[in-house]
Order: structure tokens, then C-alpha cells, then sequence
């Protein structure tokens, strides 16, 4: 699983006589992960005022309140749970750019809440992107869930209006939108789903109960601009952390979290369907530091 901090008992048993060495070269590690340097600046003085006043001098002791505040950042809005309304379906767009796999995260969200007992109906609105439409298609033939979907190119919101109007009279519990993934900078994707967004509301009298932004783990600092991005234009109410695996850096979370305040809300981990889950901070915490 991906680590933050990989090497912080040697940093320790070298820097141990230089206080200040050790410190900034816990804060360089940081940043090489892909933290921002606010956070990053904001962890390692918290993390050196805690320690000062308790004249913490063990190292096990430093990674204790090290993952004791970064799991405060990434638990700054509580458990993360999803929103479902009194009255369904709700209705869940997922978003995000090329590559993130968005498409494979939507197939694995819609087996964890099958296996809740919800009923699920995906919407392929993803029209853009060449056999998108077959791949949302494989998955719900494999879910054994259904599906609207139109051709290729047609218009996304055509898709997301006959997807509400199926699943209202066919009491679905939950509606999942896939969307195009181009560049956030894309202003005809913004726009395209501003209008599924108008859409949504004029046939449930509400907004989307989730925008989940699709983000890959090993993105870096690009990551942090889909976020804004996104947030800025559409209002992202959570986010689906993508491919966390060994490899991963997961450092851009914590900017995410603490300098744009949009928390992740599930984390998929692997090729298998069932590897997605609800995100767990303190978990999340201790995979991060040896």
C-alpha cells in the first residue's frame, strides 16, 4: 500500500543530534509526496509543537502524533458516509478526467451498494469517448443491473433525463452517471454537465445528492487542480480516490482535504469489483507512515 513518510527511522537515526535537520527533512519527504507546501508546513508545526511540549524524544512517538494529525486533516468533515434522500432515487454523477477509472469505479460503487440492497440503474452518459458505452454496458451485464444508454454522440442529457424518468417508474434506489472524461479545463465539458445538472433538478426537485470527483492516486500535483477545478464549476461533494496501490502517492489527499476542504469519500485499491470501500481516515493514516 502506498507510504508517506517511507524512510522516517533512518531520517530519525540520522538527524537525530539536528532537531532542525530532522524536521526539514521530514517536511522535503512530504512534499515529494506530493503535499503541498502549506500542508506540509502545517503538519510538521503542529507535529513539532506537540512533541516540544511533551519533549517527545522517541521516534515511535513521532510517528504516533504525526498520524495523529494527519488523520485530523483527513477527518476534518467526520466519517465519510454517502447522502441518500427520504425519497429516491438518488442520483450520484461521477466526474473526473481520462485514465482516472472513473468507468471501473462506477461498476464497483454500483456492486457495493447492490450488495447493501439497493437498486441499481446506471446511466451511460459518457458519449464522447469511444466504447465507453459497451464498457458501462459489460459491467451492468455483469451486475445483472440495469442500464439507459443512447449512440455515441448523442446528447448526455437525453441520457441522464430517460435515466431518471426509468428509474422513477421503476423504483430504482440509486442512479449512477457516467460522464465524459476530458480535461477539467474543458469549457464544453462544463458545460454538458451543468446541463445534466439542470436536468437532475427539474425532475426531482433537487440537485445531484453526490458529485464524486475521480481522482488517481499517483497524479500528483495535477490532482489538486482537477479538484479546484471541478469544485469551483460544479460543487464536488466528495471525492473517489483511484488506484492506491504500492506505487501511489498519497500525499495530495491531505492538500485536497486541507487547502480546497473537499473530503475523500471512497477509495477503490485494486482490479477486483469488490475492492472499493468508504474511506477511513485513521486507516488511511497508518498505511501512510512505516
Amino acid at each position: 500500500m502506498l507510504k508517506l513518510i517511507k524512510n522516517l527511522n533512518y531520517i530519525f537515526n540520522k538527524f537525530k543530534n539536528s532537531e532542525k535537520e530532522f524536521w526539514e527533512n521530514i517536511e522535503e519527504e512530504l512534499i515529494l509526496q506530493n503535499v503541498s507546501y502549506d500542508t506540509a508546513n502545517k503538519i510538521i508545526s503542529e507535529v513539532k509543537e506537540l512533541t516540544l511540549k511533551e519533549n517527545v524524544k522517541d521516534v515511535e512517538k513521532i510517528k504516533k502524533v504525526l498520524k495523529e494529525r494527519i488523520t485530523a486533516i483527513l477527518n476534518f468533515k467526520g466519517s465519510p458516509s454517502l447522502s441518500f434522500p427520504e425519497n429516491p432515487p438518488a442520483v450520484f454523477m461521477i466526474v473526473g478526467v481520462n485514465g482516472v477509472g472513473k468507468t471501473s469505479s462506477i461498476a464497483k460503487l454500483a456492486n457495493m451498494l447492490q450488495k447493501q440492497g439497493k437498486k441499481i440503474l446506471i446511466a451511460a452518459a459518457d458519449t464522447f469517448r469511444s466504447a465507453a458505452i459497451e464498457q458501462m454496458q459489460y459491467f451492468a451485464d455483469k451486475l445483472n443491473i440495469d442500464i439507459v444508454h443512447h449512440k455515441q454522440h448523442s446528447d448526455p442529457g437525453a441520457v441522464v433525463y430517460d435515466s431518471l424518468d426509468r428509474a422513477i417508474a421503476k423504483d430504482i434506489d440509486v442512479v449512477l452517471i457516467d460522464t465524459a472524461g476530458r480535461m477539467q479545463t474543458s469549457a464544453n465539458l462544463i458545460d454538458e454537465l451543468k446541463k445534466m445538472q439542470r436536468i437532475i433538478i427539474k425532475k426531482i426537485n433537487r440537485p445531484c445528492d453526490e458529485i464524486l470527483l475521480a481522482i488517481d492516486a499517483n497524479t500528483g500535483q495535477n490532482a489538486k487542480s482537477q479538484a479546484e477545478i471541478f469544485g469551483n464549476q460544479l460543487g464536488i461533494s466528495g471525492i473517489i480516490l483511484t488506484k492506491t496501490d504500492s506505487t501511489s502517492k498519497g500525499g495530495i489527499i491531505l492538500s485536497i482535504n486541507n487547502d480546497l476542504n473537499i473530503a475523500v469519500k471512497l477509495i477503490t485499491f485494486g482490479e477486483k469489483i469488490e475492492d472499493i470501500s468508504l474511506f477511513d481516515p485513521l486507516k488511511f493514516a497508518e498505511l501512510l507512515i512505516d
